[in-house]
């Protein structure tokens, strides 16, 4: 492997990934009412997050420590190993922004720093999808720059197209609109969103569950290239057997056979709630 891919706990990747392709993780910080400190996927898990959530429990995120961030970066910087860093959007979290930060305090110590980060304009498996395809590359001997470029053409291609049980969650922690949750609370609305540049913006609203279903597949089929052969990303709020009633009904409609299928992770969950509904895949644009 030529190159080391590290990402953050917002990629919301499966534990089997990780360790087949060696990728690092930083995790971001999950806090309960009483300020309890959780770190995503290592001291909170997102069915103990739901389950409490469903209790009417509310929790909070932030960024990754300073010491976790700086600890991965030293490490790699003491083996001087090539480093790319697939960060979680910066319009969404602040996360970006402090890896950049320690990145910056680390080459005044280490001059040979051999570090890139990218911020992804993603979440979830829409960054996870990014860093999966990265570290394929680097674990098949692909050079940096050839990572670098996969990289870029999937950030401006990558599509997150989702659905929410109850938008409360996000107008709460100021991820969307108080007029968009509103509405997503009104005679079984559903809402469909994406992201764009970054934000998560609402895209149109729908009655029931099965129509919510059909018509994100409709955008899938309206936006995406080449589907049958695309690895395909899935995540949910805590609902497998609705992920897999989406992913059968992409194999039929569009012949796709790879995909990623994972459980939001805690600190998107803390935000996106119980019974959301996401997808990913890459557009023609």
């Amino acid at each position: 492997m030529n190159v080391k891919i590290i990402t953050d706990s917002a990629a919301d990747l499966p534990k089997e990934i990780i360790e087949q392709y060696e990728i690092d993780i930083i995790p971001l910080r999950v806090y309960s009412e009483d300020e309890t400190e959780y770190f995503d996927g290592e001291t909170l898990v997102s069915k103990t997050l739901f389950t409490e959530m469903r209790k009417g429990k509310v929790f909070r995120t932030s960024l990754p420590s300073y010491d976790h961030i700086s600890s991965t970066f030293r490490k790699y910087a003491d083996e001087k190993t090539p480093c790319i860093y697939i960060a979680f959007s910066s319009e969404l979290s602040g996360t970006y922004q402090s890896t950049v930060m320690v990145q910056n305090e680390l080459k005044e110590e280490y001059p040979e720093l051999d570090l890139e980060i990218f911020d992804t304009k993603g979440a979830s498996l829409g960054q996870g999808l990014i860093a999966i395809k990265a570290a394929m590359l680097a674990s098949d001997g692909a050079s940096k720059e050839e990572v670098i470029n996969n990289i870029k053409h999937s950030i401006d291609h990558i599509e997150h197209i989702f659905t929410v049980d109850d938008l409360q969650y996000l107008v709460r922690g100021g991820r969307v609109s108080k007029v968009a949750g509103f509405v997503g609370n009104l005679l079984n609305i559903k809402p469909i969103l994406h992201v764009e540049d970054g934000k998560l913006i609402p895209l149109e609203k729908i009655r029931g569950s099965k129509k919510v279903i059909k018509r994100m597949l409709e955008i899938m089929e309206s936006r995406g290239v080449n589907l049958s052969n695309q690895l395909i990303g899935i995540s949910h709020g805590d609902d497998l057997e609705k992920a897999l009633e989406i992913k059968n009904a992409m194999a039929e409609a569009f012949g796709c056979e790879k995909f990623v299928i994972n459980s939001i992770g805690s600190a998107i969950g803390a935000h996106a709630g119980p019974g959301t509904l996401a997808i990913f895949f890459m557009n023609a644009e």
